[in-house]
C-alpha cells in the first residue's frame, strides 16, 4: 500500500539502481524503459496509482521533455521529478518550463532522491487538500473530489450526478460515518446551485425548545429572551441547499411544520406577521430505517413520501474493500505532513489487515484509526503493530516493530561479515569458480540470500517476498547454508519472529 513511484529510463542499470533505493525507502516502484511505455503505464489502467514520476531526458523512443509534455496533459498535478546525466542550465530551464517540479543531475545520491521525492509528494498532499478545503468553503465540491475506487460508489456518483441537474428532493441513508455529508454536498457541487450557501442542521442534536426558532427563525421580542431578529436554517440556506442530517430524530410537531415548508415553499418565523418565502434545495440523510419508523407511527407518512423521492443508498465500508487502499494512502499522506512524520505507506501486513476489518465505524474511524498509527509510528511504514486494536480485533499478533525478531536479529548479524552493502554499481555474481569450473548451486543461492539479506537490511518477510519462497523456506536455507549464529532461534522464537 505504499505510493507508486514510476521511474522512466532507458538505461537498466540506472533503473535497477534507482528501484533499489527508492524501495529502501518504503515505496512501490515500477519501471518503464522508454518514454512510449511510460506513458502506456500513467493512461492505463494503474494510472491512478502512480503517486510520482522520476523520469530520464534523453531516451531513444521518447524524450523526456515530450512525456512530460504529454503527461501534463492527461495528469497536471501528478509530480515529475527529472534525473539526467545533460545537466546544463538550459536543460533545467526547459524541463522546468515544460512543467517538472525538480531537476536532479545524475549522478544524484539516494539520500537526495529520496528528499526530493518526500518533499514533491508532500507539496502535491497538500496542494490537493487545499484545493478540497477551498471547493468545500465555496461549495463546489463535486463527486471527482471524492476518494474512492469501487463500483458501488462509482453508482452512488451516477444517482448524485443525475439528481443534481434538478430540485427533486434526495434522501441519502447509509450507516454513520459513511458520507452522507460529503455526498450531499458533492450534489451540490455538480448542480447549478454550486458556490450558494450550503447549510447543515443536525435534527438530532437541537435542543427540544429551539428547534422551530433554530429551523425557522423568529423575530425580536417574540418570546423571553428573543433580544433580537434570528434567521432561521432555511433562510439561510434560500438559493442554495439545506442538508438535514439524521432526519429521523425530528420531533413529530416539527414534522408538521417541515412537511408545510416543503410544499409551500414557505416558513413561518415565530412571531412573524406573514410567512417568509424561502428557495431552498432539500437533502435529508438517515442512519435509520424511515420506513420502519413511519410503520410504528414515529415519523409521518405524508413527510416520508416527500423526502423519499429520490433516495440515495452510500453502503457502508465493509461492503466497498476497494475504497480502503484509496483512502487509507489518502489519509495516511494527509496525516503524515500534518504531523511531520515520514510515514509513506503500509506493509503488506497492515494493508491485508485493514482491508481484511469489518470498519463498523465506516470511513470516520478508518480515518482516526489511521491518524493514531500515523502520530505513534516511528518507522517509514505503518505495520500491523500500529494497529493494536484492529489487530486483536481480527485474532492477529500485534508484535512489537522487528526489535522482537530474534531470527531476524540472529541472521543480519551472521550475514554482516560477508554480505555487501547496497551497491553502488549493479552486483554480479560469477557462475564459475576460481579453476574455470562451474559453481555449485547451493553456493550461489547461499550467495543471493546474503546479498539479498543485506540488501534489504535484513527485513527478512520483504527478503523472502523478493526471493519467492516462504518465511520458514528462508530460514531453514540459513541453517543448511551455517549462516545462523550457534545459538539459532528455536521454533517458537521463529513463529514470534
Amino acid at each position: 500500500m505504499a505510493q507508486t513511484i514510476l521511474i522512466v529510463d532507458d538505461d537498466p542499470v540506472q533503473r535497477r539502481l534507482l528501484e533499489a533505493a527508492i524501495s529502501r525507502s518504503g515505496m512501490t516502484v515500477i519501471t518503464a524503459p522508454g518514454g512510449g511505455p511510460a506513458l502506456d503505464l500513467v493512461n492505463g489502467p494503474r494510472g491512478d496509482q502512480i503517486a510520482l514520476i522520476l523520469l530520464d531526458l534523453i531516451m531513444p523512443d521518447i524524450d523526456g521533455i515530450e512525456v512530460l509534455s504529454k503527461v501534463r496533459i492527461s495528469h497536471p498535478d501528478l509530480p515529475v521529478i527529472v534525473l539526467t546525466a545533460k545537466g546544463g542550465i538550459d536543460s533545467a530551464v526547459e524541463a522546468m518550463r515544460a512543467g517538472a517540479n525538480d531537476f536532479l543531475v545524475k549522478p544524484a545520491s539516494p539520500e537526495r532522491i529520496a528528499v526530493s521525492i518526500r518533499n514533491q509528494l508532500k507539496i502535491g498532499t497538500l496542494s490537493g487538500e487545499v484545493t478540497r478545503l477551498k471547493k468545500k468553503s465555496d461549495n463546489r465540491l463535486t463527486f471527482d473530489d471524492m476518494i474512492t475506487k469501487s463500483d458501488e460508489m462509482r453508482q452512488v456518483a451516477r444517482l448524485g450526478i443525475r439528481a443534481a441537474q434538478s430540485t427533486i428532493p434526495i434522501l441519502i441513508e447509509g450507516e454513520s460515518g459513511v458520507g452522507k455529508e460529503l455526498v450531499a454536498r458533492a450534489i451540490q457541487g455538480q448542480s447549478d446551485r454550486a458556490g450558494r450557501p450550503f447549510v447543515t442542521v443536525n435534527c438530532g442534536a437541537i435542543p427540544e425548545n429551539l428547534i422551530e426558532s433554530i429551523l425557522f427563525g423568529h423575530e425580536k421580542g417574540s418570546f423571553t429572551g428573543a433580544s433580537e431578529r434570528h434567521l432561521g436554517k432555511f433562510q439561510e440556506a434560500d438559493g442554495g441547499t439545506l442538508f438535514l442530517d439524521e432526519i429521523g430524530e425530528l420531533r413529530l410537531d416539527m414534522q408538521v411544520k417541515l412537511l408545510r415548508a416543503l410544499q409551500e415553499g414557505e416558513v413561518d418565523p415565530i412571531g412573524a406577521k406573514r410567512p417568509v418565502k424561502i428557495d431552498a434545495r432539500i437533502i435529508s440523510a438517515t442512519n435509520r430505517d424511515l420506513s420502519e419508523l413511519t410503520r410504528d407511527g414515529r415519523f409521518r407518512e405524508d413527510l416520508f413520501y416527500r423526502l423519499n423521492v429520490f433516495p440515495i443508498f452510500v453502503p457502508p465500508l465493509r461492503d466497498r474493500r476497494d475504497d480502503i487502499p484509496a483512502l487509507s494512502r489518502h489519509f495516511i499522506t494527509r496525516f503524515a505532513v500534518e504531523e511531520h512524520k515520514p510515514v509513506a505507506g503500509l506493509t503488506p501486513e497492515a494493508a491485508d489487515l485493514l482491508e481484511r476489518y469489518s470498519w463498523p465505524g465506516n470511513v470516520r474511524q478508518l480515518e482516526n484509526t489511521i491518524f493514531r498509527a500515523v502520530v505513534l509510528c516511528d518507522g517509514s511504514l505503518l505495520d500491523v503493530c500500529d494497529f493494536p486494536q484492529i489487530a486483536s480485533a481480527m485474532g492477529v499478533e500485534a508484535r512489537p516493530r522487528r526489535a522482537a525478531s530474534v531470527a531476524d536479529a540472529q541472521a543480519i548479524q551472521a550475514a554482516s561479515n560477508f554480505a555487501p552493502a547496497l551497491p553502488s554499481a549493479p552486483y554480479t555474481m560469477s557462475l564459475v569458480d576460481a579453476a574455470g569450473h562451474m559453481r555449485k548451486m547451493e553456493d550461489m543461492e547461499s550467495e543471493i540470500i546474503r546479498t539479498a539479506i543485506a540488501r534489504y537490511d535484513g527485513h527478512m518477510s520483504e527478503v523472502a517476498r523478493r526471493l519467492g519462497i516462504g518465511r520458514s523456506t528462508l530460514y531453514r536455507k540459513l541453517k543448511e547454508f551455517g549462516l545462523e549464529e550457534p545459538g539459532e532461534p528455536t521454533d517458537e522464537e521463529r513463529k514470534v519472529g
